[in-house]
């Protein structure tokens, strides 16, 4: 999901996923690795990391200091040491999301996004409110052209803009999903919204507009102003990763063959694709969505600790 925005907290996708994003290409013949799995329901704390069934630890309720009254949700604008970034045994918890079939049609993607945006609520609320974060879900759009206005300025769909989060508002635009390259594909779409809501996740905990700061403060479009942007997409492709890892194969609609599309898809995505500088090579986009989607524990999203060669 690239994204180009002005003064505002904007994030898009390149031909594949949201805030900034990329397209795809071919997808391997071979499964893709299965995903660590967590409890369903109340989980508890573990070390153990191994490809079998493993628990996820539950945040900290109140996520910091819980003397007297509990405070009111806020957002804590942390990057590398925020609090939700800290727990190795933090995670999504596995459940069933249940979605329509996927239909190439206008009508059949907003059902299919509709459904999905109460998935991800369902994920994401829980997790973020444990650590006394705010939450509220993100405003859909379903723009018809291919040229659309947001809050964040006029938006065109392109190689470099598939998806576009602005601020609370999610916009996915028919024509940036390239069904006519992608088709009866799923899977693909579904880790493209995940990266977008990633960003609403982001926004929510204010890591966003940490982020963002630091981005203004280098210059947008200066070395160190565009390795922020890189590890702000690379962490949603992360948590688009965790999404997918945390929900497949627990008898909602999220098949095995859905993850496998979504796994070797990010492969064709990110700035080699693209020819910007801001979303993350090809390489890496793919190596983040597939450290969330494995071991769907947060602390691997932590791309705001990672070294530099690994948010190039």
């Amino acid at each position: 999901m690239l994204l180009a925005l002005v003064l505002v907290l904007v994030y898009v996708v390149a031909t594949g996923t949201g805030s900034r994003d990329t397209p795809v290409d071919s997808a391997a013949s071979s499964p893709a690795p299965t995903p660590t799995l967590a409890s369903s329901g109340e989980v508890t704390p573990t070390t153990t990391r191994s490809p079998a069934d493993v628990s996820l630890s539950t945040p900290p309720a109140g996520g910091a200091a819980t003397t007297g009254q509990a405070s009111q949700p806020a957002k804590i604008l942390k990057l590398a040491d925020h609090p939700i970034l800290q727990d190795p045994n933090a995670g999504l918890a596995n459940r069933a999301c249940p979605l329509p079939g996927w239909q190439s049609t206008p009508e059949g993607a907003k059902a299919f996004f509709t459904a999905a945006r109460q998935c991800l609520d369902a994920a994401w609320e829980p997790f973020l409110r444990a650590y006394n974060l705010p939450f509220t879900p993100p405003r859909l759009h379903f723009p018809a052209a291919a040229s659309f206005d947001t809050q964040c300025g006029k938006i065109n769909v392109s190689i470099s803009t598939a998806a576009y989060y602005c601020e609370g508002d999610l916009y996915l635009p028919f024509d940036g999903l390239q069904t006519e390259q992608y088709g009866n594909a799923p899977g693909v779409y579904l880790a493209l919204f995940a990266h977008e809501y990633g960003h609403h996740v982001q926004e929510l905990a204010g890591i966003m507009d940490a982020a963002w700061e630091r981005i203004y403060a280098e210059g947008q479009n200066s070395p160190a102003g565009q390795e922020m942007s890189r590890r702000k997409e690379l962490q949603a492709q992360c948590f688009s990763g965790m999404f997918l890892g945390a929900h497949v194969d627990q008898g909602g609609s999220i098949t095995r063959a859905m993850y496998d599309a979504a796994w070797y898809d990010q492969e064709t995505r990110g700035d080699d694709t693209s020819g910007t500088h801001d979303h993350g090579s090809n390489a890496n986009y793919a190596k983040w969505w597939r450290a969330g989607a494995y071991d769907n524990r947060i602390v691997d999203c932590n791309t705001f600790a990672a070294p530099s060669g690994d948010v190039a």
